[in-house]
């Protein structure tokens, strides 16, 4: 079972590693940047490479808090993460506002960073009142936003393959949604089963 997890494991790691290292690395090497991302870089030449860090950063943070809950690193990282996804959250705002590719992309990325605030705010408050569980749901729901940063480019990448052209634009708006938000569904629903099943043993 152990070799089967780690099997499984793996390439996902591997994965959420290149795609945290490029962003982290567009910040400034940018140079092969769309149109729409390189008018951003230059009207936002502050914010945008900070976004690009630390969201990159919290792609690597974020299951390492996960990974790391139980033991005396977990809290420590666990600060350090929630600066980052403050930072992170903040700046994506901005971004995801200033000279859209379309109204409604604007509106996901933007939601997406209010929500993935609100979730570590919720779960930074039930940690502080004793609330275990509910500190851990919201920090499993805030890592499922996070993932949302490895399916936008998953399916865009699938877009190019099977992609009709001229529906790009729609496409790219109902991405900016389900990226984040179907992980999210997928997570609140996991986490209710579950919660139910607990409560029937």
């Amino acid at each position: 079972m152990a070799v089967w997890r780690w099997l499984t494991l793996a390439p996902l790691g591997v994965f959420v590693t290149y795609v945290a290292l490029r962003g982290i690395s567009e910040s400034w090497d940018n140079d092969g940047f769309p149109e729409a991302l390189a008018v951003k870089l230059e009207l936002l030449p502050i914010i945008f490479p900070v976004h690009m860090v630390t969201g990159g950063l919290a792609l690597l943070l974020v299951p390492l808090v996960l990974v790391l809950r139980g033991t005396r690193w977990h809290r420590f990282v666990g600060r350090i993460a929630a600066i980052d996804i403050l930072v992170a959250g903040v700046t994506a705002i901005p971004v995801a506002l200033n000279i859209p590719v379309t109204k409604i992309s604007a509106a996901g990325f933007a939601t997406q960073g209010i929500t993935w605030m609100a979730l570590l705010g919720f779960g930074i408050w039930h940690i502080r009142n004793g609330r275990v569980a509910s500190h851990r749901a919201c920090m499993l729901m805030m890592a499922s936003v996070t993932s949302g940063a490895l399916f936008f480019r998953l399916y865009l990448g699938l877009w190019k393959w099977v992609g009709v052209p001229k529906y790009f634009y729609t496409f790219y708006g109902l991405d900016a949604w389900l990226a984040w938000g179907l992980p999210l569904i997928v997570m609140a629903v996991w986490l209710r089963a579950t919660r139910w099943k607990l409560l029937q043993r």
